[in-house]
């Protein structure tokens, strides 16, 4: 589901680009919660028009984040229209976090949308308002952590297709140096340096990641000279957990290897893409759409990942041997029946053991997760 897109940057696309993009990472918080209940089919009248808001922090041709939201957004309509369910959908790019959001929010309910989603962390507060004011629209917020009757909240388990970049990783760098881009100092972020690490690890216990936060989810400059100043410290296999394919593209022009992240990116960098770390929205709006018409609305935080198909790596290269690819194929495996990424024994960067022997780490844990694994060399605030 996940289009070419050309290689070349346009002038139009880099200045609109330079926004802030989507995360959390936090213990849910859960606000006057209603039942939970999955809701599977649709009510039998819900076969009318039904419209439906999405608010994007960045452009649908970010490449990345926005991208495969807006993916989501278009295999959910095809699906739904099969079963007769006809939505019409309003997409609002390019919003900043704060009070624009909300305005943005305000402005999709009084044009009749019944149901919203807004696709970035820093909306969280402004959704949770408008969704106090009206009861009988539903809301859904990616990444956030603060629910309501009429609110619920999605994020997918990016830290799985992280660990399986990592796998590749450590089987591909020959200088057993990794470079990591990261954005901002959250959980989500967090779990994603670690979990590429221990992949990495996994297969060869010599690597360790060296990491540069930019401090912002979407700003090509800054990630590209984050990944150059990866590259000058040793790093020839690049990941990210920003926004834009910047840190595939400055791979392809140093002569390294790196990956795609969100969405598939192979076209930013064809001699540098390893893969790419792919989230699947299409299932769950679809099911989010059907739940919002049910009688009884699931505001539940729903999390998923390899298992349930909203997480893969795909398009491996062609530089990428056959056992490399078979050893992905087991690990992804391991984690479709269950397996999972944080298990004991786990130390983090001063030696310390974090989780004994045996042991996994819950879910609140993966929610709060504030430490980095031994191997990982970066220094969090």
């Amino acid at each position: 589901m996940f289009l070419k897109k050309s290689f070349a940057w346009s002038a139009a696309l880099a200045t609109a680009l330079a926004l802030t993009a989507c995360s959390g990472g936090a213990k849910k918080e859960e606000v006057k919660s209603a039942e939970a209940t999955p809701a599977t089919t649709a009510p039998a009248d819900a076969a009318k028009e039904v419209k439906v808001g999405f608010v994007y922090v960045g452009p649908v041709g970010d490449g990345g984040w926005t991208f495969a939201h807006d993916n989501g957004r278009k295999e959910m309509i095809a699906k739904l229209e099969k079963e007769g369910i006809k939505v019409t959908t309003t997409q609002v790019e390019s919003v900043k976090e704060g009070a624009d959001a909300e305005r943005v929010v305000r402005d999709l309910v009084a044009k009749g949308n019944q149901i919203i989603f807004t696709t970035s962390f820093g909306y969280m507060d402004q959704t949770l308002k408008v969704a106090s004011e009206n009861p009988k629209v539903k809301f859904y917020h990616a990444t956030g952590y603060k629910n309501a009757p009429n609110m619920g909240t999605y994020e997918a388990r990016t830290y799985e297709g992280a660990y399986l970049a990592g796998v590749v990783a450590g089987k591909m760098t020959k200088s057993n140096v990794l470079g990591f881009v990261g954005s901002v100092q959250i959980p989500e972020v967090i779990r994603n340096i670690n979990a590429f690490t221990l992949g990495a690890q996994s297969v060869n216990p010599a690597v360790k990641t060296k990491v540069v936060f930019t401090g912002s989810w979407f700003d090509m400059a800054k990630e590209k000279q984050a990944a150059e100043g990866l590259i000058g410290q040793g790093a020839d296999v690049l990941m990210q957990n920003t926004d834009s394919p910047a840190v595939l593209k400055t791979a392809e022009e140093k002569g390294k290897f790196a990956f795609g992240w969100d969405s598939e990116m192979s076209a930013y960098g064809p001699k540098a893409h390893l893969g790419s770390s792919i989230i699947n929205w299409g299932d769950y709006y679809t099911w989010a759409v059907k739940n919002a018409l049910s009688d009884k609305f699931d505001n539940s935080n729903q999390w998923k990942g390899v298992s349930d198909k909203w997480i893969d790596l795909v398009a491996l290269g062609g530089m990428v041997p056959a056992d490399v690819k078979a050893v992905v194929d087991s690990k992804k495996a391991e984690l479709v029946k269950g397996g999972k990424v944080f298990v004991g024994p786990l130390k983090d960067q001063s030696g310390a053991e974090k989780i004994a022997a045996g042991a996994s780490v819950s879910d609140e844990d993966l929610l709060k997760m504030s430490w980095l694994v031994q191997g990982v060399e970066a220094k969090l605030k």
